[in-house]
């Protein structure tokens, strides 16, 4: 099951966070919230699977 473990402000914090993430190891997703396309501005949430949350948010802590 994925879970969300941050909602960046924008795709491109997002896109930061997840190659972070990805070089680690860890498998990530990013999902729009609100409209699918809309734009670049829009929030975006990161996840991950559920075996690896904690890992993640200590990640995000430190990036």
């Amino acid at each position: 099951m994925w879970t969300v473990v941050y909602i960046a402000p924008n795709k491109k914090e997002a896109e930061r966070l997840q190659q972070a993430l990805t070089r680690e190891g860890l498998l990530v997703k990013l999902r729009n919230i609100g409209l699918p396309n809309a734009n670049e501005n829009g929030s975006v949430e990161i996840l991950v699977p559920e075996s690896e949350v904690d890992e993640a948010l200590e990640i995000i802590n430190t990036v």
